[in-house]
């Protein structure tokens, strides 16, 4: 879903002090883990309530994790957390309800290694509804690469991605009403970059869009130990810093020509561009949207290529227009997602909330 990870990189260098970090070498080892512990393997009797761990690994809006969960014997409802919206990046609420999505497909995919087949319904209410059946155990690369799984939020490599690679991403993603373009031609890529650097600027110049994503920074270990969601600045290679000290930086180091700027390289430095389109414009489909990508992101993993958002231009209504427009879209069809692939390690995992917190 969309995030702005890469918030403070070169943060450090903008302050004359140390700031590498404001709670020890002691403090980044209890994330670790923590990280760990939320994605250690799944046993191969694990019930519905582990299953469900693995489905919170899921890629979401900000990494709020806006989602409930309700468990009965052989049922699973994903409600949406309507008080985690992101009503500025997301008026409409496309990226919670696809972030569900994403969920549903986590679960389907561990539940099936562990011998319980799901059948999906998307609700009128919003949520998802899972009913299982007992069945064989099939473990498969993606349930693999659930653990693993992460948006990689800093340059790429820029080695091209296989023909066979992009064919089995292409198959990965294949969904009921969804439909994704790939976009590996340099001209095509930079027509692309352009929508971005348009739509980050109009995110950048609203007051009320700024206010909210500051609300999801995790500037330092303490904070993201502490909320377990959110943004935290370690997952894109920056700079962590003292709370105290960021009312000061901030304001410096997160400017629009400087994320303009590193969107830049990121974008030039990926392998190619995938689109995510829906034939409707509705919740049903932006659920399914996010099981697709779900998919893709997975198998993306299993193949070693990395993935991050770039979602500002489906995100600002008038960009969101454009681009589809751009692309020669129907009249009820939406763009998705904008993902940026290609090589690059990994990064320090994101953490997610206790289970328990989130059940019904």
């Amino acid at each position: 879903m969309p995030t702005r990870r890469s918030v403070l990189k070169g943060a450090a260098a903008s302050a004359a002090l140390p700031v590498a970090g404001c709670g020890g070498s002691s403090t980044m080892a209890s994330y670790t883990a923590l990280t760990e512990e939320i994605r250690e393997p799944l046993a191969a009797d694990a019930d519905l309530m582990e299953c469900v761990r693995f489905a919170t690994l899921a890629a979401n809006s900000h990494n709020t994790q806006p989602w409930r969960f309700d468990l009965s014997a052989n049922k699973v409802a994903i409600l949406p957390d309507l008080a985690r919206r992101t009503p500025a990046v997301d008026p409409d609420d496309h990226h919670l309800h696809a972030s569900l999505g994403c969920a549903a497909e986590n679960l389907l995919i561990a539940a099936r290694a562990c011998g319980l087949h799901g059948a999906v319904e998307a609700r009128a209410d919003g949520a998802v509804a899972i009913a299982f059946d007992a069945g064989r155990p099939e473990a498969t690369d993606l349930f693999a690469a659930i653990p693993k799984r992460q948006c990689t939020r800093s340059d790429y490599s820029g080695r091209a991605v296989t023909g066979s690679d992009l064919a089995l991403l292409e198959q990965a993603a294949a969904g009921d009403g969804i439909r994704l373009v790939f976009l590996l031609e340099k001209p095509r890529i930079e027509n692309v970059l352009e929508y971005v650097l348009s739509a980050n600027t109009a995110q950048m110049d609203d007051d009320a869009f700024m206010s909210e994503l500051k609300h999801w920074l995790r500037f330092n270990e303490a904070q993201a130990l502490a909320a377990r969601d959110g943004l935290f600045s370690a997952c894109s290679g920056n700079p962590t810093l003292p709370g105290w000290l960021v009312p000061l930086v901030f304001p410096f180091a997160f400017t629009t020509s400087a994320e303009n700027d590193r969107y830049a390289a990121q974008i030039r430095s990926s392998s190619g561009i995938a689109v995510f389109i829906s034939a409707r414009d509705d919740r049903a489909h932006w659920i399914e949207a996010g099981r697709s990508f779900q998919r893709f992101a997975l198998k993306a993993t299993a193949l070693g290529i990395a993935h991050a958002f770039v979602n500002q231009p489906v995100e600002v209504p008038a960009s969101r227009s454009e681009f589809a427009s751009w692309l020669g879209l129907g009249a009820e069809e939406r763009p998705d997602f904008i993902v940026r692939f290609g090589y690059a390690p990994p990064l320090p995992m994101s953490l997610r909330r206790d289970v328990r917190d989130i059940l019904v």
